[in-house]
């Protein structure tokens, strides 16, 4: 199924699609296949199934999407003229998961915790240098982690005080402001990454975040790191998927940023649009999560706000209404 599978994988692409995660899947699948004999080029209801089965070791979202894949990729076959059989989905699982909002008082035991790791031993590899300024980062803007860790020198505008991401989550690029803190937070960890000795750290396409031997950093690396973060800040890591988490440093940012808002006395559902683009979401729908875990932790936020959709439109006057 090789050709037909890139192919398939070139059409998505050409459309704008990454299709990395895809293509593993896809790879994985073409894998299965030959190990179970099968030598067709067209599915057959019993090879759909049996991958279907042998999905189920997954979660039920990844064993969804392991399925959307192959029917995606059966679907195209038969848009070539090929026989095929196309497999059914699945219920889409309903998503239960419940993001971790971090409250302000733990966000400043973070930050307190990054600033106090110390190494244990001599480690090159090591990216304990950025922790301190990524962390603040990630509440600061609300980025994803992978979009700090892919910005490059010439993304971090510190005269005009923002930031560039390139090729997000969702494709597409975004500008995304720093405030006056997080600049001096910046501007600390430039100072101390360029005392490094090695050539070419402050280069525009070097990245701007790396470890202590100049390579750019893993998330994974960043990950074990805040493990030990929530140990010194004296937060329990239930795991299992209850996190708390490194991305919900993201998620604490988006609630935390409707809770100033209010204070600020603006309109939350006025300023939803911004906040959306500002965190890089594909569309409302992504960031209503954002309100309705406000509304559930800090119920008394919205209640001024009910009589805005009632000043919407404007009144009628009582010699129309008795008309009507």
């Amino acid at each position: 199924m090789a050709p037909h599978i890139n192919g398939f994988i070139s059409l998505k692409r050409s459309l704008g699609y990454k299709y990395k995660k895809q293509e593993t899947c896809l790879r994985n699948f073409d894998r299965f296949v030959l190990d179970q004999g099968y030598t067709s080029v067209g599915l057959t209801k019993e090879i759909a199934d049996k991958w279907a089965e042998n999905s189920h070791n997954a979660g039920l979202l990844t064993m969804y999407s392991k399925i959307a894949v192959v029917r995606q990729f059966a679907e195209h076959l038969r848009n070539q003229g090929i026989s095929t059989y196309i497999p059914r989905l699945p219920k889409y699982p309903q998503d239960t998961f419940i993001p971790y909002i971090y409250s302000h008082q733990e966000i400043n035991e973070i930050f307190r915790a990054c600033d106090s790791l110390r190494m244990q031993q001599r480690n090159l590899d090591s990216c304990i240098l950025i922790i301190p300024c990524i962390i603040r980062l990630l509440y600061g803007t609300g980025i994803r982690i992978n979009e700090a860790l892919s910005l490059l020198n010439k993304d971090v505008d510190i005269d005009a005080k923002c930031l560039t991401i390139r090729d997000s989550k969702n494709g597409k690029d975004r500008l995304v402001p720093i405030s006056n803190s997080l600049t001096i937070v910046c501007l600390d960890y430039i100072n101390q990454r360029n005392k490094i000795p090695l050539v070419g750290l402050d280069r525009e396409s070097a990245h701007f975040f790396i470890s202590l031997n100049g390579r750019p950093c893993k998330s994974k690396a960043v990950y074990n790191w805040f493990r030990k973060i929530l140990t010194i800040a004296n937060i329990p890591f239930i795991g299992n998927r209850k996190g708390p988490r490194l991305h919900d440093v993201r998620h604490s940012a988006a609630c935390h940023s409707f809770v100033k808002l209010s204070d600020e006395g603006l309109d939350l559902y006025c300023s939803w649009p911004y906040l959306s683009t500002y965190l890089g979401h594909q569309s409302l729908e992504a960031t209503e999560q954002y309100i309705r875990m406000t509304s559930q932790m800090y119920p008394e936020l919205l209640k001024h706000t009910d009589h805005f959709s009632v000043e919407i439109l404007p009144d009628i006057p009582s010699q129309i209404k008795n008309q009507q």
